[in-house]
């Protein structure tokens, strides 16, 4: 299928977004990507809230945000905008509103940028009226756009801009009632109030996806640059975030799997990772996804959209992309029209919605399966009971037998060494061509195949699972005819190339176009330079892949080996299994552990987000698969958990709300009580379990 919402998904090609000036710091255009994140002090307090913008401009913050909530908060901006720019910080400001139109007209006057949500901006979503006529719904459209119509006025007037940013949870009832809880209601969400601005001849908007499913979120950005295109809108710059992502590792990854894939597509203009962590740790984990593309635009050939003649300065820039959407929406001719999408992007799947491709079973790879896990222990000289630890089996010499942890792995991968013990129930072992053949071809060893010893007559094969290890280069039309009736093969795609998930989603289309059903097992191997950017980079790579339902399995390695020491090896390996699982939880392919929907703070918590998360952690991390959303406040509730099993809720100064899915259980529960009632909603349920204690572990 032609599709338009991504530049190219070959090479790396950014889109060409319209510039929008955010005081004198411009996004969008031919200007970097940004960096922003949100403050978590009152916005009342404003000495607290000016020591923690400094801090965060400090740690790489391009526009700090701010929230809001009221009139009274709104004012103080000035405030605090005055003490910023007296200690010589010129930081961008913008305002975050939910609920209050008169906020934000004032906040517009005072800051250099708004952000509204279309779904609680004079909309709403309490279900009073679940179905909707069609006049009905124009009506609630007028009325909402003669609300929202002061607002860009304003904007306008003072030369203010604003992010038009729809959240995954918090649509109307209207919205939800025509387009349902959709990626497409998401983006309708933003464009009735685009629409409009475009009407007032404004155009200093930035648009937003954010949705804390990141199958979601990816699916709603490509959606919303197909619609822009289809309309004949202007290419706004997007804001790109996974809201509610979480803490620590999970929140990195999540947010890697969600941001990353987009930026993979060439699209984002201003990136904001949310984590439930002090603001200023943000920024760092933003700008090490960024770079990866501020390198790849360097080698890139240059932006073809529009002529780079055109481009002196931002208002040349703007209308030459006024001139291209004008001509492309006046060009009747269907072979021009073909000219003018020769920049499309050429996909046999549907990008705006999740299908696992099509593969057939082999053991258990594929078909119905979920992603499997294979563990490299390939670079260890010698297999020991004790290292299966780092692939989630734990051995206890006490009581002789293994434990196998929630993030155990599917296989090992063990070389030319094959393990010299017998491995324990659950964990199969992948083993070199070589040392099958010398081992006598074990029944229990699944032998790992080159395109030329599979490919060679009367190769002796597994007579139930055989690994072939493949580039993008090897796939001519030979191996796809041989790969094609083929019902004992799981592929292994790798690639070398710095361009490494383009390179990887050709190889699935390629195996797509030529009818290959065997499962594919996506395998990445990384420069040990930085532990934190193989996280990223690896979520981003892999997950990006499974969002769009390409893989069958995961497989990472590292370049570290046992010179000196040997434990780091092993911590090495142990991060690697634990950071497979998580990609594959971030994605939503598989689900291996509790999940923590967590909001990231901000000046209108209720409680302690860190010390809360934590604690609600600590009592139910071993509850498989059961999503938690712990939420600050009740703006960011019922509204951002939406994907949650349930929900802990700030109401009110040590009171809680809990929450069965989007329906409130417990009102107003005293804050020192909410997590044991929280256990007993789930008890209630058959949902909990008591947390197993694993012998201690010897030797």
């Amino acid at each position: 299928m032609n599709k338009t919402y991504c530049p190219s998904l070959t090479e790396y090609k950014r889109r060409l977004s319209r510039e929008v000036k955010i005081g004198d710091l411009p996004v969008g255009g031919l200007n970097p990507i940004r960096v922003q994140s949100m403050t978590t002090v009152d916005t009342m307090d404003t000495l607290g809230s000016v020591e923690q913008t400094l801090r965060m401009v400090e740690a790489g913050c391009e526009y700090v945000r701010i929230t809001a909530p009221s009139v009274k908060e709104a004012q103080n901006l000035l405030e605090i905008k005055k003490e910023l720019r007296r200690r010589g910080c010129q930081v961008p400001l913008i305002a975050d509103i939910h609920f209050t139109p008169n906020a934000a007209e004032l906040a517009a006057r005072i800051v250099e940028k708004v952000r509204v949500n279309p779904g609680n901006y004079a909309d709403k979503k309490k279900f009073d009226v679940i179905e909707y006529t069609d006049s009905s719904y124009a009506a609630e459209v007028e009325r909402i756009r003669e609300r929202f119509r002061p607002l860009v006025q304003i904007c306008k007037q003072y030369g203010t801009a604003m992010r038009i940013g729809t959240n995954h949870g918090s649509l109307s009832d209207r919205i939800l009632s025509r387009y349902g809880d959709t990626p497409l209601g998401m983006v309708e969400s933003a464009l009735e109030f685009l629409r409009l601005c475009e009407e007032e001849n404004y155009y200093d908007v930035v648009l937003s996806m954010k949705a804390s499913n990141t199958q979601v979120m990816v699916q709603a950005y490509r959606l919303l640059v197909q619609k822009l295109d289809e309309e004949g809108l202007q290419p706004y710059p997007l804001h790109l975030g996974v809201t509610e992502a979480g803490e620590a590792e999970d929140g990195r990854i999540k947010s890697a799997v969600g941001i990353g894939t987009l930026l993979e597509d060439g699209l984002g203009d201003t990136v904001r990772v949310s984590l439930t962590e002090a603001p200023e740790a943000e920024a760092p984990v933003a700008r090490m996804l960024i770079n990866r593309y501020t390198h790849r635009a360097e080698e890139a050939k240059p932006i073809e959209a529009v002529s780079l003649k055109l481009l002196a300065d931002s208002s040349s820039l703007n209308d030459a992309i006024s001139q291209q959407l004008t001509a492309n929406s006046s060009n009747k001719d269907e072979a021009d029209s073909q000219q003018l999408l020769a920049n499309s992007s050429k996909s046999p799947i549907n990008p705006f919605q999740y299908h696992r491709r099509d593969t057939h079973e082999v053991l258990n790879f594929g078909g119905l399966n979920v992603p499997r896990v294979i563990t490299d222990l390939s670079r260890l000289p010698r297999l020991e009971y004790a290292d299966l630890r780092a692939a989630g089996h734990l051995y206890s010499p006490f009581l002789d037998k293994f434990q196998m942890s929630d993030l155990g792995a599917d296989y090992i991968y063990t070389g030319e060494r094959p393990a010299p013990f017998m491995l324990p129930n659950g964990l199969r072992e992948v083993v070199s061509y070589t040392a099958w053949l010398d081992a006598g071809r074990r029944a229990d060893h699944y032998p790992l195949l080159t395109p030329d010893s599979y490919m060679a007559d009367d190769a002796p094969l597994h007579p139930e699972l055989n690994f072939l290890l493949l580039e993008l280069a090897s796939l001519d039309a030979d191996l796809l005819a041989r790969l094609r009736p083929e019902r004992r093969v799981v592929l292994v795609l790798e690639t070398t190339n710095a361009h490494a998930m383009p390179e990887l989603r050709q190889a699935f289309f390629a195996l797509i176009e030529a009818g290959v059903t065997c499962p594919a097992v996506v395998r990445r191997v990384y420069t040990m330079r930085n532990p934190a950017q193989t996280q990223l980079d690896a979520a981003t790579d892999v997950g990006g892949l499974l969002i769009d339902g390409l893989g069958d399995g995961i497989s990472l390695c590292t370049d570290l080996l046992p010179t000196d020491d040997q434990e780091a090896l092993l911590r090495d390996i142990d991060g690697l299994n634990q950071l497979s699982f998580g990609i594959l939880q971030a994605a939503r392919t598989r689900m291996s552990k509790t999940e923590y929907i967590s909001c990231p703070s901000c000046g209108r918590t209720l409680f302690d987000l860190q010390e809360t998360t934590a604690m609600i952690r600590q009592r139910t991390d071993h509850l498989k698969g059961v999503k938690i959303g712990i939420m600050g406040c009740i703006v960011n509730g019922p509204g951002e958990m939406a994907d949650a099993d349930y929900g802990y809720v700030g109401v009110g100064k040590g009171k809680i709300a809990l929450y069965r899915g989007q329906e409130v259980i417990k009102k107003s529960v005293p804050e020192e009580r909410a997590v044991d009632e929280l256990i007993d909603l789930m008890r209630e349920d058959g949902k909990w379990v008591e947390k197993e204690v694993l012998e201690p572990m010897g030797g």
